[in-house]
């Protein structure tokens, strides 16, 4: 009997990942994902650009005007972060996009997304980034190590402290908008929203208020609450139903402000003086979460952060050299990237250890523990 032809390639590699694909994953584990990478076949002469120079692997997130993928370049082979901006007919490339990309394109900074490439089509438009991610904290909801929660704090504000170099404010930090390499090395991402928009349960009081006067500690509060998160492992501030509860959130657990402590408070838009109802006196931050109590110096940070009014927030170049980063070598402050430092890597949740000793991976040294 005559043997069919043998299907090309290019068509044979794309339906045989599709196959795979069809299967569910687990990224839990990402030796089984390396695997993935390495048996990818890619295209060393496609151009940067094209429509099909990139393969969705997984869904990170999704907002109302992008969705983000995890993805891999049939160009190098590299794993790689998609945002896909859905685009509208009559409207065209949202402004965002256009000042994301803007801001995007000189920025240089281990601790900033790097855009590698731009796509669009008549429905979308993606920015593809070199940096491979994943949902570090979705996969440790217990909270982080100390000393990883140290490494992660150090690499925000290091990029913090960049880009307010280049006078730009973040404005939607958040967890989501942090992606992190399989090695530990932390970027911001999605400057899309920059001076333009807040998640709610990681906005600040005076944008809830309605302030309009800011400068870069506007940054400050919402690492804070990140900050906390990865220790205790859940939302520090986590309202349902819009600015004024999220208000009522933030103040059961800081002291309710006065105009004395903030001057102008109560000609605020957003000012509500039902809230003055509230205690005046601050709750110490370890009797809520207890697991601020694990690490010296760490409440205090929080603390420095996390306070009612701006006045009280800590500036981005105090926050490198507070306490709490003091048992990092000091050459961290001068080295273009983190984890180059010798002895600098990621110390393993117990929830990795476990999975990688039962796959059979754990070996001395390794940094991939997740």
């Amino acid at each position: 009997l005559p043997l069919p032809s043998p299907q090309p390639l290019q068509l044979h590699t794309r339906q045989s990942w599709r196959s795979r694909m069809q299967r569910p994953w687990s990224y839990t584990d990402p030796f089984q994902e390396q695997d993935v990478v390495e048996s990818f076949k890619w295209r060393p002469g496609m151009p940067f650009g094209a429509a099909t120079s990139d393969v969705h692997l997984e869904k990170l997130c999704e907002g109302s005007r992008a969705t983000v993928y995890k993805g891999i370049s049939r160009i190098n082979g590299q794993l790689v972060v998609l945002k896909v901006i859905r685009l509208e007919a009559e409207k065209g490339v949202p402004f965002t996009a256009i000042r994301e990309a803007s801001l995007l394109k000189h920025l240089k900074h281990a601790n900033v997304v790097l855009l590698d490439d731009i796509i669009q089509t008549k429905e979308t438009l993606t920015f593809g980034t070199c940096s491979f991610a994943f949902k570090y904290m979705g996969q440790h909801p217990g909270g982080l190590h100390s000393c990883n929660v140290m490494l992660f704090m150090f690499q925000l504000f290091r990029g913090l402290a960049y880009i307010h170099q280049h006078h730009i404010l973040h404005c939607d930090l958040k967890p989501q908008n942090l992606l992190i390499s399989c090695l530990g090395e932390l970027k911001c991402a999605n400057f899309g929203e920059s001076q333009f928009g807040y998640s709610l349960w990681y906005c600040p009081p005076d944008v809830l208020l309605g302030a309009t006067d800011y400068s870069s500690d506007l940054d400050i509060w919402n690492p804070g609450c990140i900050f906390v998160e990865l220790i205790q492992g859940q939302t520090i501030f986590a309202g349902t139903s819009g600015t004024h509860e999220q208000l009522l959130k933030i103040w059961e657990v800081l002291r309710v402000p006065t105009e004395d402590a903030w001057p102008g408070l109560s000609r605020l838009p957003n000012y509500n003086p039902a809230g003055a109802g509230l205690s005046s006196s601050p709750m110490s931050l370890h009797y809520l979460f207890q697991d601020l109590r694990r690490v010296p110096a760490v409440e205090d940070f929080a603390s420095r952060m996390l306070t009612a009014f701006p006045q009280g927030w800590i500036s981005v170049q105090d926050a490198l050299v507070h306490g709490f980063f003091s048992p990092l070598p000091p050459q961290l402050h001068q080295v273009p990237a983190v984890l180059t430092v010798p002895g600098v890597r990621l110390q393993p949740e117990i929830c990795d250890l476990f999975v990688s000793y039962r796959k059979g991976h754990l070996s001395q040294g390794s940094s991939k523990f997740w």
